[in-house]
């Protein structure tokens, strides 16, 4: 990953160097190997990260909904009949319907997700941020993420899956959202909000396969001439369907749960009723009944969330880093030996650049119109490994 900002080096050196010398000084600079963690960074994060989710995949995610659903025997033939005719008898808004949830629900959800995510990543990290985790750790805090943000997750999907399968004058029970949830908690209690709570966790748990094999990706990624930008939303894309392929019969059978009409007694009681009746129904096919569109929104979709999660951490980092060089106190200071390479100085000033350590690449300006002591305000790049 490569990083750039702006940061304040102290040198100590002795008197200032004439144009042809190149000697070695000690510098002080304020080091991020030892930077506190922000554990709020990812919040804010993953609320972009929700707001493009939504514009990006909403009308794919009404699809698969209905496709899912609507059972073998229902009223679209596939996922392109299902998005003609969606249109055609409802209009293109109707392939939104059910955004408002999601809408607020997914930057809320994608801020807890992605947050929590950071979180756990910090805590298997001892709260060095420096610490390079094993793949297994990236997943195993992807599990964590992802049984943290269910609880969230399960209201707010399963009104929007019911307002999703409202497909005329007919089958519309709900005006909107509140009206919705406001039925749901009459005729269940709001226990009955979270209808689909044990599904989704284990849905959800899938996470682990998701930033496992994002972090695995980006590894791969990072071997090519690619900007981190580019790897981010290609390790996005395609960890997001790696997780999808695998996890998309738990999400059906999650739907029909959230769906299934509010009488008594319930279709499916039970998670094993309803995966008893989509097999002796449908067979294995009705468990990856609405795959085609779900996939075909995987990469886009979570590509663009991802990438605008990375970018959005990057921005946060880089404008707490400037907040840093303005005096508050975030960094811990340590002393390291570098050879300028290249350097021109008068009698009050010393200019050029060096290495750090070999990991930072430093273009100075040091004024030594103070003495033999000098602060340098420099423009550096860091390479992580």
């Amino acid at each position: 990953m490569t990083d750039m900002s702006t940061k304040i080096i102290e040198i100590l050196q002795s008197p200032p160097p004439s144009n042809h010398q190149k000697p070695r000084s000690v510098v002080r600079l304020e080091s991020c190997k030892q930077e506190k963690p922000n554990r709020i960074r990812g919040f804010l994060a993953g609320v972009a990260s929700g707001v493009t989710k939504l514009c990006v995949g909403h009308p794919f995610d009404t699809v698969k909904v209905r496709l899912q659903t609507s059972g073998k025997e229902g009223r679209f033939r596939g996922p392109i009949h299902c998005f003609t005719t969606t249109i055609k008898k409802e209009g293109f808004r109707a392939l939104y319907k059910g955004a408002t949830p999601p809408l607020l629900g997914w930057a809320l959800m994608d801020s807890i997700m992605l947050g929590s995510l950071h979180n756990y990543r910090l805590l298997l990290q001892k709260n060095d941020p420096k610490v390079k985790l094993t793949i297994p750790q990236h997943a195993l805090a992807g599990l964590g993420a992802g049984l943290t943000v269910s609880f969230v997750a399960t209201p707010i999907e399963h009104i929007k899956a019911r307002l999703q399968v409202q497909y005329d004058s007919h089958t519309k029970l709900y005006q909107g959202p509140i009206d919705c949830a406001r039925k749901l908690i009459h005729n269940n209690g709001i226990p009955g909000l979270w209808k689909g709570l044990t599904g989704t966790l284990i849905f959800r748990s899938w996470f682990a396969v998701w930033w496992g094999s994002y972090e695995l990706y980006a590894i791969w990624l990072r071997k090519t001439n690619m900007s981190e930008g580019a790897i981010n939303f290609f390790a996005g894309g395609f960890s997001a369907s790696t997780f999808w392929i695998i996890s998309f019969p738990f999400d059906v059978v999650k739907n029909r749960i959230m769906t299934q009409p509010d009488v008594k007694p319930l279709r499916f009681p039970s998670l094993a009723s309803c995966v008893k009746y989509l097999y002796q129904t449908e067979g294995f096919s009705g468990f990856y009944r609405g795959f085609t569109p779900c996939i075909l929104r995987s990469f886009p979709t979570n590509a663009s969330a991802i990438f605008a999660f990375e970018t959005t951490m990057r921005f946060l980092k880089d404008f707490e880093i400037k907040l840093r060089v303005k005096g508050l106190p975030f960094f811990d200071s340590r002393y390291v030996n570098t050879v300028p390479k290249t350097i021109a100085s008068s009698e009050t000033k010393t200019e050029g650049d060096c290495d750090v350590d070999n990991e930072l690449f430093a273009k100075f300006t040091c004024d030594w119109s103070n003495g033999h002591r000098g602060f340098v305000v420099c423009q550096w790049t860091r390479f992580d490994s």
